[in-house]
């Protein structure tokens, strides 16, 4: 069981400017992501962040909310929390991998994500996965996002370019510098 499981965790992020989560959550198991929500509130709060919860029907829905926020309003980093149960078909396979997926490549993009979408195998799980007393997945899920956010702020000012490349404005700024004559 991993609650047995003993692992290591990062002290608190601390910044020296606000900080402004958007929180993306699915409650269509409304108690779980509700608990979740809990924790990841408790947490961005005890880092002296800011943040808003925005809603989607299910876990699929939260990396194209999350993209959309990105490109139209001004947050610093984001938190996914979803609960995905095992059922009966292989939709939950879909659901996972595909959630999973979009998310790791926004995040390769560039975005601060804390993944909290739990994929479980029954309820048993994903209650005490969400309990923010117990596992806190939520809470984990926001120190995951406010810890890449002291990352970005340590590395410098966000790049309008994709994933790693700079785009064309950086490296022409960049060709300019060595070029220019020194004093």
């Amino acid at each position: 069981m991993a609650g047995a499981e003993k692992h290591y965790i990062m002290p608190r992020a601390e910044f020296d400017k606000p900080v402004k989560l958007a929180i993306v959550m699915s409650p269509y198991y409304k108690d779980i992501a509700d608990n979740m929500l809990a924790g990841a509130v408790a947490e961005i709060e005890a880092a002296g962040g800011t943040y808003e919860v925005v809603e989607v029907p299910g876990a699929l829905e939260i990396p194209t909310a999350i993209g959309i926020a990105e490109r139209m309003s001004n947050f610093d980093g984001y938190v996914a929390l979803g609960c995905v149960i095992r059922g009966e078909t292989t939709h939950y396979e879909t659901v996972c991998n595909d959630s999973s997926r979009a998310i790791q490549l926004l995040g390769l993009q560039g975005l601060c994500i804390g993944n909290g979408i739990l994929t479980v195998e029954n309820r048993k799980q994903a209650e005490v996965r969400a309990d923010p007393a117990d596992q806190n997945k939520g809470g984990g899920a926001a120190a995951a996002a406010l810890h890449l956010v002291a990352l970005g702020r340590k590395w410098g000012a966000p790049r309008k370019g994709v994933g790693f490349l700079p785009d064309a404005e950086e490296m022409k700024l960049a060709g300019q510098l060595k070029d220019t004559p020194k004093a």
